[in-house]
Formats: C-alpha cells, sequence, structure tokens
C-alpha cells in the first residue's frame, strides 16, 4: 500500500512537472527593441516571447486604445475555460437572439431563433471574425452580453491587463471600450499556452456553414505568405484602425506580434511581419533539459515518512539571442538528505542553468508534500497499530 501511494505521488509530481517545464525562461539582460532601433507602421505594437512572455520590441505598448475584433481574443479565452470546465460542450446548439442578430461589421447574417453548434459558431468568430456569432457564443456562455462583459473584465484583471476595459464581446466601436498593446499580448499568450486548439481554428484558411451554403475565408492573411504562422486574430474599425495579434512558430519559438492602429490591411501585415522577421532573426529557443539522472525523491531523516518526492520548476527551453544558445546545460544542487519536518513547497535544492559557465536564471527545487518530525504520539500509535497486526 505504501508503495502505490508513493508511485501514485510520483506520477502526479511527474505530470505537473512536465506542465511546468514546458514553459521557457528567458536569457537576462535581453532588452526589448524600441523605434530607435526600427519602426513598423502603426500607432503602437508589441513582440513577445510566447512561452516566456519577454519583451522583443515595443512601441507605444501601454497606450490605451480601442483594439476592434482583436477583443474576440478574450471571447475565446473565457469560451474555451467553460468548455475545459465542462460547462458547455462543441455540439452544443447556440441559440441567436435579437441582440445577436443586429450586431453589424463582419458576420454570418445568422437569423433570430437560428441554432447552430458551437464548433460552427467558433469557426464563424476564429475565420470570419463574425460579430454577430461572437456575440451569440457571449450570450450563451455568460446569459447576457452585459454579463459576458462583466467576466471578461474580470479575467483581464487576473492577467494584470491594467490598460483594459471591455464594454462588448466582439470590439465594435463603444465609449470606453480600450486596450493596449501589452495587454492583447498578454491574453493572446494566455489562450495560446493553455487552449492550443484555438490554433487548429484559427489556422483554417477556408471552410463553409449551414452544409456549404455560407462560406468562411480567413481574414489573416498572413496564412498564405508567412512561413510559420499559426494565428491568431485581425480587427478594423474606424476608430481602432487596421489591427492584428499575429502567433507564429519556427524551431521551436514560438512569438506573438501584437500590430494596433495601422492605416490599411497592407500596412498591418507588413508591422507584423517585420516584427516577426526580427524575433526569428535575433533570437532562439535552446533546449535546457535536466539531467537524465535528475533525482525524483530526496531522503528525509526523523520524519514520518523515508523521502519527499521533489517538484523542479525549471523550464526544458529557453530563450538565447541566436546562437547563444546551444551550450547550455542545468547543473542541480541539492543536499544528501533532509531534517524533518519538510513543508510542501518549501525549496531544497535549485536547478542551475547555465551558458558556457555563466548563470542564465536560476530555479527553485520544491518539497512536494508535507513530512513531519517523529513525535512520541506517532511513535506509539506506529507501535500500537503494529501489534495489533501481530494479533
Amino acid at each position: 500500500m505504501k508503495k502505490r501511494v508513493i508511485t501514485l505521488l510520483l506520477c502526479l509530481v511527474l505530470a505537473v512537472l512536465s506542465i511546468l517545464r514546458g514553459f521557457a525562461a528567458s536569457a537576462e539582460g535581453i532588452t526589448p527593441a524600441t523605434t530607435a532601433d526600427f519602426d513598423v507602421p502603426c500607432a503602437a505594437a508589441i513582440l513577445i516571447d510566447e512561452d516566456s512572455g519577454t519583451v522583443l520590441y515595443e512601441k507605444n505598448a501601454d497606450d490605451r486604445r480601442p483594439i476592434a475584433s482583436i477583443t474576440k481574443v478574450m471571447t475565446l479565452l473565457l469560451t474555451f475555460e467553460a468548455l475545459e470546465a465542462g460547462k458547455i460542450h462543441l455540439d452544443d446548439f447556440v441559440p441567436v437572439s435579437e441582440h445577436a442578430y443586429h450586431m453589424g461589421g463582419s458576420q454570418i447574417w445568422l437569423e433570430p431563433g437560428e441554432q447552430m453548434t458551437l464548433d460552427d459558431m467558433l469557426k464563424a468568430i476564429c475565420i470570419s471574425s463574425a460579430n454577430d456569432a461572437a456575440v451569440a457564443v457571449a450570450e450563451y456562455v455568460g446569459g447576457s452580453e452585459t454579463a459576458f462583459a462583466q467576466q471578461m473584465n474580470t479575467r483581464a484583471a487576473e492577467l494584470g491587463m491594467t490598460s483594459t476595459h471591455f464594454s462588448n464581446a466582439c470590439g465594435l466601436d463603444e465609449e470606453g471600450h480600450l486596450s493596449s498593446a501589452r495587454d492583447v499580448a498578454l491574453m493572446s499568450r494566455e489562450i495560446l499556452l493553455h487552449h492550443a486548439e484555438v490554433r487548429n481554428y484559427c489556422s483554417i484558411w477556408m471552410d463553409t456553414l449551414r452544409g456549404g451554403a455560407t462560406q468562411l475565408v480567413n481574414t489573416n492573411k498572413l496564412l498564405k505568405s508567412y512561413s510559420g504562422i499559426t494565428g491568431l486574430k485581425t480587427g478594423t474599425t474606424g476608430k481602432a484602425g487596421v489591427c492584428i495579434s499575429a502567433s507564429a512558430e519556427r524551431d521551436g519559438l514560438r512569438l506573438i506580434a501584437v500590430v494596433l492602429g495601422s492605416a490599411s490591411g497592407k500596412e498591418r501585415f507588413q508591422a507584423a511581419s517585420a516584427l516577426l522577421d526580427y524575433g526569428f532573426a535575433h533570437y532562439e529557443s535552446a533546449a535546457a533539459e535536466l539531467p537524465a539522472d535528475a533525482p525524483q525523491t530526496l531522503s528525509v531523516t526523523h520524519g514520518t515518512a523515508e523521502t519527499v518526492t521533489l517538484t523542479y520548476t525549471a523550464p526544458n527551453r529557453c530563450l538565447m539571442p541566436k546562437g547563444e544558445g546551444t551550450a547550455l546545460e542545468a547543473a542541480i544542487d541539492l543536499p544528501e538528505k533532509l531534517e524533518a519536518p519538510v513543508t510542501a513547497g518549501q525549496t531544497v535544492g535549485t536547478v542551475t542553468i547555465r551558458n558556457n559557465g555563466a548563470e542564465v536564471q536560476a530555479y527553485p527545487i520544491t518539497a512536494a508534500q508535507d513530512v513531519d518530525a517523529l513525535s512520541f504520539g506517532y511513535c506509539f500509535r506506529k507501535l500500537a497499530q503494529s501489534l495489533v497486526a501481530l494479533d
């Protein structure tokens, strides 16, 4: 029994470990490029490494601006979170209200009372940026668009989007409906990291709905012109200008470029391409694997358990300047044993990532569970249990 419990705990920790180690670290000393280095044709922009969140370029990144249909990234995020929680399902039929029907701009001409599966609604949102579909889904998830907008603002606050206020679910111009390039990057990163299925929708170039009667064509033309593009969302309104949050991946390096307030679709795509080009030309995602023999447990003396399971927080990849990631190594520093008591989450060691001997980052190794110190009462109970077992 004891062996089975330890095995189950170890499997759980290893599962968490695989998730934690999937996120990349960033090399210390990376300074974002600015307009002093190069400019892009837009009012505001930012380029970040998707895995670590490191900023690689910024231009007026904290200016509060309308963001048009990039708003739908948050609508999609809340929808995918509701799917993950089992509150809704892809084969659910989403009803269409009079309110959703009256949305202007990009749409798939939903009719009041019409029903469409959530899966098809998501296609309409991601491919054609349909405002009517976005509002219908918002009403389905939140009960009303107003209630859903409140959920959007709550989630934005949780993500640290300090320049953002949402007034609607689709991004049509409305008083006070504002965000920033940095905040757009934050929510784009969140959905890409934790709901990668959004890439499956955003990377579709063409599709149809209603048995082929309604054709969808992706508004993100980078899907046809930029190598490695994986998404994410375009947007255009009179106040916002022409915008995009574009994600791309090459050789394990995943980038997000946000462009707000371009004068035209051509300039929007030029700006996003220039930002992504800069990132891929100057940075790489380098492997920083733990040694194969990295200990998974550590001995404990004078405790109620003989060992404690270890949790490693170090990533398995690291953002590095291009050409400097070949010599990365991860070194483990752990004591031979621990003295009880041990507390879950207690730092018990360190993983240091080095590049040619120089430290890049250090990460704690922590205890996965509590181990109490031996006490007279504990020893007496164990003795009594052993005597009962002998009977």
